[in-house]
């Protein structure tokens, strides 16, 4: 079994504690399982059966052409949505409202030039710099990065972005300011 993304595991301490899990295009279910052994509910989404078929046991497994179909989880919302290694520009604004009020979005996936590393070399598959960030309206980003990572050899694009709650203060911005070094941890200590 392939070991989570870098981006995913450092970023998904910010997912909300038990809350749901959509994974899209997951593949075999390296973040399936990597969510599913923290507590989380989560959504296998992939149109491979073969390659989804040891998930029932840990996830929701919705099997689904999401390029040629209609989207299978219309309606419905997700505290962390994870996209990897995956791109389909006609999804995009469908993902990003996939995401519920104080949700997250782990996304990370290949981006222009990646045709000079390996696969994909289509540009229908790799995204322009900031085309995550433009494309995540209603989000607000928490980290960007776009460029290269060595192991293997490729051009990324990743984003972690939260919807802010339409009511009452952000708990994303009051847990990045409550580190244990902050002064707002230790006043009244």
């Amino acid at each position: 079994m392939a070991e989570p993304s870098d981006w995913v595991r450092r970023w998904s301490h910010l997912a909300p504690a038990g809350g749901t899990v959509l994974d899209v295009a997951c593949g075999s279910g390296r973040h399936v399982r990597w969510f599913a052994a923290r507590g989380h509910a989560v959504t296998a989404l992939d149109r491979d059966a073969e390659a989804t078929a040891g998930l029932a046991d840990v996830a929701e497994v919705v099997l689904a052409d999401i390029e040629a179909g209609p989207w299978p989880l219309a309606g419905r919302r997700f505290d962390t949505v994870v996209v990897t290694n995956y791109l389909w520009r006609p999804l995009l604004p469908v993902i990003m409202d996939s995401v519920a009020e104080g949700g997250l979005l782990l996304y990370e996936t290949f981006a222009i030039g990646n045709g000079g590393f390996g696969r994909p070399r289509n540009p229908e598959f790799l995204l322009h710099e900031g085309e995550l960030l433009a494309a995540a309206k209603g989000l607000r980003a928490v980290a960007y990065e776009h460029g290269f990572l060595p192991e293997p050899p490729r051009l990324v694009q990743r984003l972690a972005a939260r919807r802010t709650h339409a009511n009452g203060p952000d708990p994303l911005r009051r847990e990045l300011l409550e580190t244990p070094d902050s002064p707002a941890s230790s006043e009244g200590e």
